[in-house]
């Protein structure tokens, strides 16, 4: 479970995230929508341990990631928009090393890595260079290495962007079957990846939640598409500009 109060992140002058709260329960996927620029990456970033926040806290499985962040960040797994990939190594190599450097035991590596090599579908790619992989097997890696040391709670940011409309349905299959174990928080601006995969939609704009809802709730004689343009539409605000500003830096 993820437990998000009061949770701000400032700039000097600009509050890139405002009073953000939310909670993602146990064994749910968690859709965290917003427009680009809304404030979904910095969210992340300060719930995986990777960004300090300003104010508020956040607890991951009952811990206080700005007061046990190396408990928060055993209990997490995390693939960036841009999954930290070395080309010159190959798939297993690549998985070795992580699990490693998430702490497992050496004894535990090998079948640690025949898990992930399965549940991602990566076996028929594990002795080829990350460099000759393909954008949607890049991903799978991205995931697999997330999963390595099995946590129970995962947070993907933009896990199907830039992926061809096959690789996308094969993402977001396997990300569902990921569900029901773990809990998980989905940041994405693409609303049917929200409607296809996810139990619970919580919408940011301009760095602050304006929808928080279980998705049946929401959809309940409407579409999500609906729900978001609604959601957005009353909130515009000037300073929605500043956060994409921000976010396009980090």
């Amino acid at each position: 479970m993820i437990e998000v109060a009061n949770l701000s992140k400032r700039y000097g002058d600009l509050a890139a995230v405002r009073d953000v709260s939310f909670t993602a329960p146990s064994g749910k996927i968690v859709g965290f929508l917003g427009p680009n620029g809304a404030g979904k990456t910095t969210t992340m970033r300060i719930i995986t341990g990777f960004l300090p926040a300003t104010s508020g806290t956040v607890r991951v499985e009952g811990f206080d990631v700005f007061e046990q962040s190396t408990e928060v960040r055993r209990r997490i797994g995390y693939l960036p928009e841009n999954p930290p990939l070395y080309n010159e190594m190959s798939v297993t190599g690549y998985l070795r090393f992580v699990a490693r450097l998430k702490g497992l035991a050496r004894a535990d590596v090998e079948s640690a890595l025949e898990r992930v090599l399965d549940t991602c579908g990566l076996r028929a790619m594990r002795d080829r260079l990350l460099g000759h992989l393909s954008k949607g097997f890049r991903q799978r890696v991205g995931l697999a290495q997330a999963l390595i040391h099995d946590p129970p709670v995962l947070i993907l940011d933009e896990p199907t962007i830039g992926l061809d409309p096959r690789q996308i349905i094969e993402i977001r299959s396997l990300i569902k079957t990921l569900g029901g174990k773990r809990t998980i928080v989905l940041s994405t601006h693409i609303l049917p990846e929200v409607a296809q995969v996810c139990d619970k939609v919580v919408i940011i704009n301009d760095g602050h939640v304006v929808v928080e809802d279980e998705l049946a709730n929401l959809t309940r004689g409407r579409t999500l598409e609906d729900v978001f343009i609604e959601a957005i539409s009353r909130d515009i605000g000037d300073g929605g500009h500043a956060v994409a500003a921000v976010e396009a830096e980090a």
